[in-house]
C-alpha cells in the first residue's frame, strides 16, 4: 500500500463520484478506478458500493475512512514540521551566557531571535566562559556568549560588544561624588575580584589595568557573578571593577566612575561549533550578525 493510495481513497469517499474525484486529483478516471480496485484486494475487504447511478461507502469503508482520515492529518503535519525544522522555525537551542550579557547584548538577542522564531525551544544558562566551554566539549550547549579572548580552534567566533571597565563604589565612598576616579588612588583598597579559573578573560583585563597601575589589588572577596560583585560593593565589602554594561544593573547603594587613565576593554563574542549545522543554530546567528553594526558592537537594548 502506497501513501497516495489513501489519498485516493478519501477523495472518492468524500466526492461518492469517481469522474469528480478524479478531477480532484488531477488524474484520469480509469486509472482512478483501478488503484481503488488495487487496495482493495490488498484490504481483502470491499470499501465501495458501486452502481451505475452512484457510489457509496460499505460500512468497512466507512470505519477506514474514519482511520485514514487522522492518519493523512498527521503526516502532514509531520511533512510541514520537517519542511519548518529544515527552515530553522522549530526546534531546541541551548545557549550559555555569562552575566554581563544580561545587562548588554543577550536582551536584544533574545527579543528579536524570538519574534522570528517563536516555536524554538530557547534553553538558556547562565555560565561563566571556562564553564562554557567546558560544556561545548561535552556537547551540552549549541551556542555561548562569553568573554575572550577563547583559544579554541573547535569554535568560531563573532565578536558582539567591545566595552570598557568602570569601577563600581559604594555611594558612601570618599571617591563616589568625584566625576573620575584614578585607579592609583584605589591602591588601599580591598577589591573584589572574579575567580581566575572561572572568567580567564575578564580576569586578565582586570589584572592588566593593575599591572599597568604598578600595584597588586588587594583581595577582599572573589565573586563569580557580577550582580554578586555588586551586591557587595553595596555592602561596604570593597571596589570592584566591572564592564560598563553592568551600570545597567540599578543597585541601590552603588555608583560607577569611568577611570581617569585610558581603561582596557572586554570584548564579548558569540562561539559555536564549527561543524554543528542546525538550521536553529543558522537563524540565531542570522539574528546577531543582522543587528551587529558594522564597528562589530550591538546597538541599544
Amino acid at each position: 500500500m502506497e501513501l497516495r493510495h489513501l489519498y485516493y481513497f478519501v477523495a472518492v469517499a468524500e466526492e461518492l463520484h469517481f469522474s469528480r474525484a478524479a478531477q480532484r486529483l488531477h488524474i484520469a478516471q480509469p486509472p482512478l478506478s483501478q488503484q481503488i480496485r488495487n487496495l482493495e484486494e490488498e484490504l481483502g475487504v470491499q470499501l465501495f458500493e458501486r452502481t451505475k447511478r452512484r457510489v457509496e461507502l460499505t460500512d468497512a469503508g466507512q470505519v477506514f475512512l474514519q482511520q485514514v482520515r487522522p492518519t493523512l492529518r498527521q503526516i502532514e503535519e509531520a511533512v510541514r514540521s520537517a519542511q519548518r525544522a529544515s527552515r530553522g522555525e522549530i526546534g531546541r537551542l541551548v545557549v550559555g551566557f555569562n552575566s554581563s550579557a544580561t545587562y548588554s547584548v543577550l536582551p536584544k538577542i533574545l527579543r528579536v531571535f524570538r519574534e522570528r522564531c517563536s516555536d524554538v525551544e530557547l534553553v538558556l544558562h547562565e555560565l561563566t566562559t571556562s564553564q562554557q566551554l567546558e560544556r561545548f566539549h561535552h556537547n551540552q550547549i549549541d551556542t555561548g556568549i562569553l568573554y575572550l579572548p577563547v583559544e579554541e580552534s573547535s569554535l568560531n567566533i563573532l565578536s558582539v560588544l567591545k566595552e570598557p571597565l568602570v569601577i563600581a563604589l559604594a555611594e558612601t565612598h570618599p571617591l563616589a561624588t568625584q566625576p573620575q576616579v584614578s585607579i592609583l588612588s584605589l591602591i588601599n583598597e580591598p577589591f573584589i575580584l572574579p575567580p581566575h579559573h572561572l572568567g580567564a578573560g575578564l580576569y586578565s583585563q582586570i589584572m592588566s589595568l593593575f599591572q599597568q597601575a604598578g600595584f597588586t589589588p588587594k583581595v577582599a572577596q572573589e565573586a563569580i557573578l557580577l550582580q554578586t560583585a555588586v551586591s557587595l560593593v553595596a555592602g561596604g565589602v570593597g571596589v570592584a571593577i566591572v564592564p560598563a554594561s553592568v551600570q545597567n544593573l540599578q543597585r541601590t547603594g552603588v555608583v560607577y566612575k569611568s577611570m581617569q587613565e585610558q581603561p582596557p576593554e572586554v570584548e564579548i563574542a558569540v562561539v559555536w561549533r564549527r561543524n554543528d549545522s542546525s538550521q536553529v543554530l543558522q537563524k540565531f546567528l542570522q539574528v546577531v550578525s543582522e543587528i551587529t553594526d558594522k564597528s562589530g558592537n550591538l546597538g541599544g537594548n
